[in-house]
């Protein structure tokens, strides 16, 4: 009865490496075309990045000194064996090559870390850093996570993202070529302007991709974003509780029976999260996914590659 009825993130790393594998996040210094200038200054309309990658909320330390204090945490805590080096604050492939590759090795040269995890935007994976992170990574776990957030271009121009749904499937399909390179797709759920159906599109998009992940996220309001600002006025509908964990069920079995979930939900800091509450009630949640799909006798898959009119009859 406690059978996970998708492909959890832990369970597919324990098969690989016999236990399981801790991410340890790292806040490399960089920063993001979307905030520097370079696409635009204000960033995304939900981006607060203190709420999304801790350790930009401390003093940043070098990364291996980062690295080496994760690890003595967890191993304490979790009595942790193995790590994932995850590069998560901002994007992480924007910089220079010679800047990534030092990055990169000092997280790697590190004891048992198994692999990296490098989050970063579609539109900031030249063919140059794709090289790098396969030759770099040759042999480890090595993960590119890739915002979509939307499958719908207007979507993404209403959130601000300043690239579209193309090069996410550019930036994908390039990454894939090089075989040993795992893409995981990041999507948010209860965006501005989407319907249901809208929602449900990215599973569609990224089943035929063959990506091997996906984060999906709970839209959920940050102070000091414009996202804030538009939810103060009125604008913008958050998801009950029960209908997000309905959401959610739907869309697992619309993705692809191979594709490992890494994420469920998405939560924020206590002092910087304005809506949803139960927003901060992530065990609860995942146990109530879990449950609905015991209760549905259903999992991930049962509908996917099913044409759209179809699965909605199912």
């Amino acid at each position: 009865m406690n059978e996970k009825r998708y492909l959890a993130f832990s369970d597919y790393l324990k098969g690989r490496f016999g236990c399981k594998v801790y991410k340890i996040s790292i806040d490399a210094g960089f920063t993001c075309p979307n905030r520097d200038g370079s696409l635009g200054e204000g960033g995304c309309i939900y981006c607060n990045n203190q709420g999304f990658s801790p350790n930009t909320r401390r003093e940043r330390a070098p990364i291996g000194e980062q690295v080496r204090k994760g690890a003595e945490f967890m191993r304490a805590r979790y009595k942790a064996e193995k790590f994932l080096a995850y590069f998560q604050a901002f994007t992480n492939t924007y910089a220079p090559v010679e800047t990534l590759e030092r990055a990169y090795s000092e997280a790697l040269a590190c004891d048992d870390v198994v692999g990296l995890s490098v989050g970063t935007r579609p539109d900031c994976v030249p063919d140059e850093v794709l090289d790098l992170l396969a030759s770099i990574g040759d042999g480890r776990e090595t993960w590119i996570e890739l915002g979509l957030q939307s499958a719908h271009d207007s979507t993404l121009e209403r959130i601000n993202r300043r690239h579209n749904v193309a090069s996410f499937v550019d930036a994908a399909q390039r990454a894939l070529k090089r075989g040993n390179l795992k893409i995981c797709g990041h999507i948010i759920l209860g965006l501005p302007g989407e319907t249901r159906e809208m929602m449900l599109d990215s599973a569609r998009l990224l089943s035929d991709l063959g990506v091997n992940g996906v984060k999906i996220h709970l839209l959920h309001i940050l102070k000091d974003t414009p996202l804030a600002e538009a939810h103060a006025r009125g604008e913008i509908p958050i998801f009950r509780f029960e209908d997000y964990v309905s959401l959610v069920c739907d869309y697992l079995e619309l993705l692809a029976p191979g594709i490992v979930i890494q994420r469920l939900t998405a939560d924020g800091p206590s002092d910087l999260l304005i809506a949803p509450a139960w927003a901060m009630e992530k065990k609860r949640t995942i146990d109530a996914i879990e449950k609905d799909l015991l209760k549905r006798d259903t999992r991930q898959g049962a509908r996917a590659y099913l044409p759209p009119q179809a699965a909605a009859k199912e």
